[in-house]
């Protein structure tokens, strides 16, 4: 076991993929010398030279190159340096990526992944602190993941590499460093599409993904004097866990979700929507929400305004539960 933070974890799980499967190639902009913006890749490209490749800043080119290697036999890990960018080659995504197994009737698949940091708190400017997971959780033929803590972070990218279909590996930024966890130095593999349960809890399920997990733990450590509060990290947007959260819910019958994404059309608007199509009886209250505000993130000096923390958190909890 060796103590970790997400950057060395994702770090660790790309350099025992490329050392067993050579056909995992690294590609985006500064990927090569500079290990990337946040040093995710550093040491590859002397680890593994000639499948680490630096690119000119065109997001839609390093997508669509990533697509043709991909369906010739290779598995390419791409970057994008971040969230606001994968719009730049959001054709390429969701017009090709996403469809090329279904266009070809199964004859092609495309096994490679899209890494790239997520979300605000490191103060950065605009296109740099975005959530636009639900983009690609709308769109079939993707898988969306967002890990929360370095372990998983580390053997969801291992799953993420071996999937046959491509993947979006969404990391958070503001946690890249923020905290450090044991994980193994041995490989090891999360399946997509399966939620963590962080705590159990008998009053309240609270479901999040991805950096806002952290403040969810700290809401219920607030409330844990009155409140039993289980705590969901989804990991895989799509494909969503739907059973754990409706088991969980059929077990405490009050719900709230948080997540860093603008309100409208975020994943709490699904989630919620699961819920009262299969497991409308079992609530005693009014699911609520706590996210992100319906505006374009704040530049630096607003940006704590705008995203949720624990005490949102904890008061949309009281509120479920004094309904």
């Amino acid at each position: 076991m060796a103590k970790l933070n997400m950057v060395e974890a994702i770090n660790l799980a790309l350099k025992q993929e490329m050392k067993k499967d050579k056909t995992i190639l690294i590609i985006g902009e500064d990927v090569g010398v500079d290990g990337g913006v946040f040093r995710v890749t550093e040491g590859l490209l002397k680890l593994y030279p000639g499948r680490v490749f630096d690119t000119p800043l065109a997001e839609s080119a390093i997508v669509g190159t990533s697509i043709g290697l991909a369906c010739s036999g290779f598995k390419p890990v791409a970057e994008i340096q971040f969230e606001g960018f994968t719009l730049s080659a959001f054709d390429q995504i969701v017009n090709h990526a996403a469809r090329i197994r279904n266009r070809s009737r199964g004859r092609f698949t495309v096994p490679m992944v899209i890494r790239s940091p997520i979300g605000g708190g490191i103060k950065a400017l605009e296109h740099h602190s975005d959530s636009p997971e639900t983009y690609y959780v709308h769109t079939p033929g993707i898988k969306v993941v967002i890990p929360a803590t370095p372990y998983d972070a580390k053997g969801l990218l291992i799953s993420a590499i071996r999937d046959p279909d491509p993947v979006i590996f969404f990391e958070p930024k503001r946690i890249y460093r923020a905290i450090k966890q044991e994980v193994p130095e041995k490989e090891y593999s999360i399946p997509l599409g399966k939620a963590r349960l962080v705590q159990e809890g008998t009053d309240l399920t609270l479901i999040s993904y991805g950096a806002t997990v952290r403040e969810c733990e700290q809401a219920a450590e607030l409330l844990k004097d009155h409140v039993s509060i289980e705590i969901i990290d989804l990991r895989t947007l799509s494909p969503l866990d739907t059973e754990t959260i409706l088991a969980s819910v059929q077990k405490t019958g009050r719900v709230v979700i948080a997540h860093e994404a603008q309100r409208t059309l975020g994943m709490a608007s699904e989630i919620i929507a699961r819920i009262q199509e299969q497991a409308l009886l079992y609530l005693k209250a009014p699911i609520e929400r706590v996210t992100g505000y319906d505006i374009i993130v704040p530049l630096p000096k607003l940006e704590e305004w705008y995203f949720v923390d624990e005490k949102r958190i904890a008061e949309a909890i009281e509120k479920v539960m004094n309904f």
